[in-house]
């Protein structure tokens, strides 16, 4: 009778019950949704530190008015006055810094100081870095004496944006966004990363605990090794996939909760107002906003154009090759685990056999990051191809259109590949799981292998 149903309830119920499990299941989905929140919150609230800058200029009024206000920041171009003196009063009168222009800033780009009492936000001095730069160079033009240079300038003054379009083997036109692409090859690639490596060093922990316990000479007298190693790396899986699962529910729900409650309402409504204004003066159907960027607001049609990139996705494919990569990248690399734990008497053993294994996955996260800058380079190509590298490397890839032949030659292998290393892991399981007090080396291990009784 197969015993593999009764493993995986078993260990299954077993985890779900630990306090650790509880704790670490309500715990992510919190600190995933600060990560979300804290940093919106940020943005949303930087700009009410309101702040005003004394310029001193010495010996020069070329940069009088030059730096524009904002919403945050006012800048006050003060006469006569010695940086010196105000470096001990600039705050007693209302500033909260001091920006020293030096003549020489023309021929020296560093003859410029912002002083304050604390560190300024780096957003501060971009502005005041591109406005001077702007202004510098219209003033070495200026020397060339060209006649109506401001309109040159104005006139010259392009904004240039590519637009990729995609045309299939029928010669259907598709909208794409490269960087909605690299993204989600990140996303894909990463997440493979973390699910294929934490689940499976929690099979090798769990063969260890039980080795370590003498719990598995109790359950070897009735259950076969092979159905031992199934169920338990099935079982975790399943684990894994729940606290998964629960962990994606809830951090979409304190964030939806937090937003409703916390977010400023007006800005939303602000937004959404702005939003329909434009597609009111537009006159056009939604079908029809791209062709009317003009017309809209430069946010909504940045939005839309992205969302339609988006779209254009092939979602079905992208989320059936994911689901395959992870089932059998997982279940290849926890065979592997799993005959490491029961190779050994306890996790510190475990260090000479973990960087083979560790090498690949970090191979192929390196990999696939480079991936997004180049999908169709060689090493991407025999990285997605490799069954030891491609569950990660192959899903980074699939944004970008990989050809159907290359798709179905990476999972026949891996195919292939994993359910070679669970039969060789069962053999190394079968011996090592009852053997104790001694140390084990690759070479016992490759005896084990070829051990056929």
């Amino acid at each position: 009778m197969n015993k593999i149903p009764v493993i995986i309830k078993r260990e299954y119920l077993t985890r779900v019950r630990k306090k650790s499990f509880i704790i670490m299941t309500i715990l992510a989905p919190v600190l995933m949704a600060a990560l979300i929140i804290v940093p919106t919150v940020v943005m949303l609230n930087q700009g009410q530190d309101f702040k005003k800058i004394a310029v001193i200029e010495e010996r020069s009024d070329l940069f009088r008015g030059v730096i524009p206000n904002t919403k945050e920041v006012e800048f006050d171009y003060l006469d006569n006055v010695s940086v010196e003196d105000m470096k001990t009063t600039f705050t007693q009168a209302g500033y909260y810094g001091i920006l020293y222009i030096s003549p020489e800033i023309i021929n020296i780009p560093n003859a410029i100081q912002l002083i304050s009492k604390s560190q300024p936000p780096i957003g501060l001095l971009d502005h005041i870095e591109n406005s001077l730069e702007k202004e510098i160079e219209k003033q070495k033009l200026l020397a060339y004496n060209i006649e109506d240079l401001d309109k040159i300038m104005k006139s010259v003054k392009t904004n240039i944006s590519i637009q990729t379009v995609k045309i299939d083997a029928s010669g259907v036109i598709k909208e794409t966004s490269t960087g909605i692409a690299m993204v989600l090859a990140y996303i894909s690639g990463f997440l493979m990363y973390m699910l294929v490596f934490i689940f499976g060093t929690q099979v090798m922990r769990g063969v260890i605990e039980e080795k370590t316990n003498r719990v598995v000479e109790v359950i070897i007298s009735s259950v076969k090794p092979v159905q031992l190693m199934m169920g338990k790396i099935i079982g975790i899986a399943l684990v894994g996939l729940t606290q998964f699962l629960i962990w994606v529910i809830l951090t979409i729900g304190i964030v939806s909760v937090v937003k409703s409650t916390v977010m400023q309402k007006s800005s939303i409504a602000e937004v959404t107002q702005t939003a329909t204004q434009s597609l009111m003066n537009a006159d056009q159907l939604p079908d029809d906003i791209a062709a009317k960027t003009g017309e809209i607001s430069p946010e909504l049609a940045e939005f839309t154009k992205l969302f339609n990139s988006a779209m254009n996705q092939r979602w079905g494919l992208i989320i059936f090759s994911f689901i395959f990569y992870f089932i059998t990248g997982y279940l290849l690399y926890a065979s592997i685990f799993a005959a490491i734990g029961s190779a050994v008497d306890n996790e510190t053993e475990t260090q000479q056999f973990m960087l083979p294994v560790t090498i690949p996955i970090i191979l192929a996260l390196m990999v696939a990051i480079g991936t997004m800058q180049n999908p169709e380079s060689s090493l991407s190509f025999w990285f997605s191809i490799i069954p030891l590298t491609s569950p990660i490397v192959m899903v980074a890839r699939l944004p970008f259109d990989v050809p159907y032949w290359q798709l179905a030659l990476s999972m026949s292998l891996m195919l292939v590949t994993f359910m070679a290393f669970v039969w060789m892991a069962a053999k190394i399981y079968r011996v090592g799981i009852l053997m104790y007090g001694k140390k084990t080396s690759w070479k016992e291990m490759w005896k084990w292998l070829r051990f056929s009784g």
